[in-house]
């Protein structure tokens, strides 16, 4: 079921294709997972320039849950190569004490 909605998700299709020109090719397409990444490393290293690119990939919706999924998977990924609970690290990353 996650597949299928990721899946959903992912696709969203060209809405400027109705007006181009058959001969002109078309923009590619990114999905959310790319778009997040691309948004919080652009984050990071302060590029607005490819936090507005980023932004403009997906729609907003898709880019949180993109955003919320990479942060998930980052916090478990963390805590595994620790050998800590996800909620310590994700406490930690965020300055907050421990619960």
């Amino acid at each position: 079921m996650i597949k299928k909605i990721r899946k959903f998700l992912a696709f969203r299709p060209d809405e400027t294709a109705a007006v181009r020109r058959p001969s002109r090719p078309a923009a590619r397409q990114h999905n959310i997972f790319e778009a997040a990444a691309v948004y919080v490393s652009a984050c990071a290293e302060d590029d607005q320039e490819q936090i507005d690119q980023a932004a403009t990939w997906v729609s907003p919706e898709a880019l949180s849950f993109g955003i919320s999924e990479l942060a998930c998977r980052a916090v478990i990924a963390l805590a595994r190569e620790r050998d800590e609970s996800p909620q310590t690290v994700a406490r930690a990353l965020l300055g907050l004490p421990a619960a």
